[in-house]
């Protein structure tokens, strides 16, 4: 318990707003509701959450080594209203994670720092996960007390709000675990009635399929038009969901200057004129650049096509040949909702 003390000041001291420790094996549910989540087919194109079902499903099954795991949330709170860039279709909006540095460059670096000083505390092992490796982090942290899985899957905290990243250290040292949290949704439906396209088929349940961040970023090729007019200016990830929440008055204010906002409302006709070279210069640093230039510039063809801007159609007539098909597929479903018929002919 010292130990944990001692952790605990530790982890503040690095930046992180909460810290909570569960058992590898503390959350028995979690495969079968994966299964049931592959087996409807709500992960769309995301064939890596199948292929490695088995750790995914099971932390404990990850590094059977491992006695406990270390969750810890930093924040990454607005300043601003995230949904206020919807008013401007000349713009395009971009989820407020992405707004600043990637955040896993940076909780990695704040998990490894952690994980060094706990190694010099104590003899034992470590393995750091941010995002990228398949281990469940919402059930764990909730396992762990930091919060709880809302009604949109999202993990919330009667502390934090719903702006907050996630990052796990794995241990083979024995922690005392924190009691696990519980749902204080009640019969708010907030987030559910918020989503643009209709994304819960129920509460607690989310179909990838239809949700605009999955869309944005993971789906490759053209989205189906049924969608496409529901995306609005979105061009990268979606907060209408976590912006709605009620607990978010609690939220607190970010402490790391790395998630500050720098990619603003850009102009979607500047975006639309990116090359490869230029997308990845525009977004050197950021997570966007993983989608690369032309989901990106796919995305903002949509955001064109739903601004009912007559001006932005020589925008997507310029791409009506771009070498990729869905760009260009995008281009000419974006005159067409602008009703440019002379552009498309063109």
């Amino acid at each position: 318990m010292e130990l944990k003390r001692r952790l605990q000041a530790q982890a503040a001291a690095e930046g992180f707003a909460r810290m909570g420790i569960c058992r590898p094996d503390a959350t028995p549910e979690t495969a079968a509701r994966l299964r049931g989540f592959l087996e409807a087919g709500h992960h769309g194109q995301m064939g890596w959450m199948a292929e490695r079902e088995g750790w995914r499903g099971s932390a404990a099954a990850l590094w059977p080594e491992a006695r406990s795991v270390i969750m810890l949330a930093e924040v990454y709170t607005p300043e601003a209203d995230p949904m206020a860039g919807l008013s401007q279709p000349d713009r395009g909006v971009v989820s407020v994670y992405a707004q600043g540095k990637d955040y896993h460059d940076l909780v990695k670096r704040r998990l490894k720092r952690l994980g060094r000083w706990l190694l010099d505390a104590a003899a034992g092992e470590i393995k750091v996960f941010v995002d990228t490796a398949p281990v469940m982090e919402k059930p764990l942290a909730e396992a762990a007390g930091l919060g709880w899985q809302g009604k949109h899957t999202n993990l919330l905290s009667r502390d934090l709000g719903s702006w907050f990243f996630l990052g796990a250290i794995f241990t083979t040292l024995e922690l005392p675990p924190d009691p696990p949290e519980v749902s204080h949704c009640g019969s708010c439906t907030a987030c559910l009635d918020a989503c643009p396209t209709g994304a819960f088929p129920a509460p607690y349940q989310l179909d990838a399929r239809r949700c605009i961040s999955y869309l944005t970023i993971e789906h490759k090729g053209p989205v189906d038009e049924d969608l496409r007019g529901l995306m609005g200016n979105r061009i990268y990830g979606c907060d209408d969901c976590l912006a709605a929440c009620p607990w978010n008055k609690f939220a607190v204010a970010a402490q790391e200057i790395g998630y500050q906002p720098k990619v603003g409302l850009p102009e979607l006709a500047e975006l639309a004129a990116l090359d490869d070279a230029g997308f990845r210069a525009r977004f050197a640093g950021s997570p966007i650049k993983r989608i690369g230039r032309d989901r990106m510039v796919r995305n903002v063809l949509y955001a064109i096509g739903n601004s009912g801007l007559p001006a932005l159609a020589p925008v997507a007539a310029a791409l009506l040949r771009d070498a990729d098909a869905a760009v260009a597929d995008a281009a000419r479903w974006a005159l067409k909702r602008l009703g440019a018929t002379g552009h498309a002919a063109r």
